[in-house]
């Protein structure tokens, strides 16, 4: 599911950079293109580069000696 969110989300950002564009023309409010286009180009490069990160075995008080 995480290789497939990049390509779901790349049509998404072309659809809010286009509705961007019209708000450029005053067809639209910009503050709500705006913001609507930034957040999609946020959600689409977060799916592209989020990788879990193996942080380490957390050791639980009962098991540290004393």
């Amino acid at each position: 599911m995480k290789q497939i969110f990049p390509w779901i989300m790349f049509p998404i950002v072309l659809v809010a950079f286009m509705f961007n564009l019209l708000g450029l023309m005053n067809l639209f409010p910009r503050y709500i293109t705006l913001p609507a286009f930034f957040i999609t180009l946020y959600l689409f490069f977060y799916s592209l580069f989020y990788r879990k990160v193996f942080r380490g075995y957390r050791s639980s008080p009962r098991m540290k000696k004393g």
